[in-house]
C-alpha cells in the first residue's frame, strides 16, 4: 500500500505569495532562484478570486506560464480560469499589472515549451510524464 502524503496547496501557496510580496518578487524553497508571477485568477464556475504563484518563462519583457501540474494528466484548475476569464492581473518583481491570458499554439508553444525545459530541466520530464501537451501561456500586459 502506497504512502499518502497530506498536502495543502493552499497554505504553501499563501506563503510562497507572502513571501514574494515581501522580498520584492522573489522566493526561496521550490522557487529560489526561478522567475516568479503571480497570477490573480477567477473560478470559471464559483467566480471566486485566488492568486497562483508560478515559475515562469520571461523574454524581452514577455511572460510565459506553463499549465504542467507537475506532469498531471489534467490541467491545473488555474489553467481553466485564465481561458475562461484571461483579463487579470499579474504580479512581477514589485509591480503589478494587467494582462491578457493568451494559450499558445504550434511551434510558438514548442518553442518556449523548449526554452523554459533548457532553463529548469524539470518541465521536459513534467511533459515525458503526460500523454496530454502541457499548454504554454503568455500573460501580455494590457
Amino acid at each position: 500500500m502506497a504512502d499518502t502524503i497530506d498536502f495543502d496547496f493552499d497554505e504553501l501557496n499563501r506563503g510562497v505569495i507572502a513571501e514574494f510580496r515581501e522580498k520584492g518578487g522573489k522566493a526561496g524553497g521550490m522557487f529560489e532562484g526561478v522567475p516568479l508571477v503571480l497570477v490573480h485568477h477567477t473560478g470559471a464556475k464559483s467566480g471566486t478570486q485566488r492568486i497562483a504563484p508560478l515559475a515562469a518563462y520571461v523574454e524581452n519583457d514577455r511572460i510565459y506560464i506553463f499549465a504542467s501540474k507537475g506532469g498531471a494528466d489534467e490541467n491545473p484548475a488555474w489553467y481553466h480560469n485564465l481561458v475562461a476569464n484571461p483579463e487579470t492581473k499579474a504580479e512581477f518583481g514589485t509591480e503589478t499589472f494587467s494582462v491578457r491570458a493568451r494559450v499558445l499554439t504550434g511551434s510558438e508553444r514548442e518553442d518556449i515549451y523548449a526554452k523554459q525545459s533548457a532553463v529548469l530541466p524539470q518541465f521536459a520530464e513534467y511533459q515525458r510524464k503526460t500523454s496530454r501537451v502541457i499548454p504554454v501561456i503568455e500573460l501580455e500586459r494590457i
